[in-house]
C-alpha cells in the first residue's frame, strides 16, 4: 500500500490536457485488487477531480468516466502535432541532438494520437529538410540507403563532431600563423656554424664560399 502513495508521475489536471499520458502511465500499473486500484487512481487525480468523483467506489467505472470525459484530447492534440511535424526542418536547428530531440517529441505526440511515423518517413523528413547549401551532402547521405533513422542520426553526429574539431584546430592556429619548426631552426644554425668554421680555417675567400653552401643547404636551394 505504501508503494501506491508514492507519486511516480503527474496527477491528472482539471482540464484534462495531460489525460493521454496520464492514462498511459496508469494502464501500466498492476490493478490486481479493486480497492488498491481505486486508491491508486484517486491518488493521481487533481483535488477538484477527486471531489467530482468522490462517491465513485468502482475503479473500472471511474476509469471509464475519465476516459469518456477526456479521451477527446486526441482531437485537440493531433492538429498541433501534425502542424509541428509538417513544419519541422533539420536546417532550423544548431545541432543534430537538438533536432533529434524535437523530432522524437513530435513523434511521441503523434503516437499518442494513434498516428505512427515509419522509419522511412523519419529518414525522409531529415534528409529532405537539409539546407539548400548542403545539397551535395544530402545526396551523399541518400546513397547510403539507411534503413533506420537512428543510423542516420549517428552518422550526422559523427560528421558534426569532426566539423567541430576542424573548426577548433582552425581557430587555434589560423592559416599562415604556423611557427617555424624547431628542427628547421636548429639545422639552419648548425649549417651556418660549419660555414664559419671552414671560413676561419681557410681564409677570407673560403669563408664566403662556406657560408654560401650553408644557405643553400638550409633553404634547399
Amino acid at each position: 500500500m505504501s508503494d501506491i502513495s508514492k507519486r511516480a508521475f503527474a496527477e491528472l489536471v482539471v482540464d484534462g490536457s495531460n489525460y493521454l499520458t496520464w492514462a498511459l502511465d496508469l494502464s501500466r500499473a498492476p490493478l490486481s485488487r479493486r480497492q488498491k486500484a481505486l486508491i491508486f487512481l484517486r491518488h493521481h487525480l487533481n483535488k477538484d477531480l477527486k471531489n467530482e468523483y468522490l462517491t465513485e467506489k468502482n475503479p473500472a467505472v471511474l476509469w471509464q468516466s475519465l476516459k469518456d470525459q477526456f479521451d477527446q484530447q486526441t482531437a485537440i492534440m493531433l492538429p498541433q502535432a501534425q502542424y509541428d511535424w509538417l513544419n519541422l526542418r533539420f536546417q532550423d536547428f544548431k545541432s543534430v541532438t537538438e533536432y533529434n530531440s524535437t523530432l522524437h517529441c513530435i513523434v511521441s505526440q503523434l503516437k499518442l494520437c494513434k498516428h505512427n511515423i515509419t522509419e522511412a518517413e523519419l529518414i525522409e523528413k531529415t534528409l529532405s529538410t537539409f539546407h539548400a547549401s548542403n545539397l551535395i551532402l544530402q545526396q551523399q547521405y541518400m546513397t547510403k540507403n539507411y534503413s533506420k533513422h537512428s543510423e542516420l542520426i549517428f552518422a550526422l553526429l559523427v560528421a558534426e563532431k569532426h566539423n567541430q574539431l576542424l573548426m577548433c584546430n582552425h581557430n587555434a592556429r589560423p592559416v599562415g600563423s604556423q611557427a617555424v619548426p624547431e628542427a628547421h631552426a636548429t639545422n639552419q644554425s648548425n649549417t651556418h656554424g660549419r660555414g664559419h668554421s671552414r671560413g676561419r680555417g681557410r681564409g677570407r675567400g673560403s669563408y664566403r664560399g662556406g657560408r654560401g653552401r650553408g644557405c643553400r643547404n638550409a633553404y634547399g636551394l
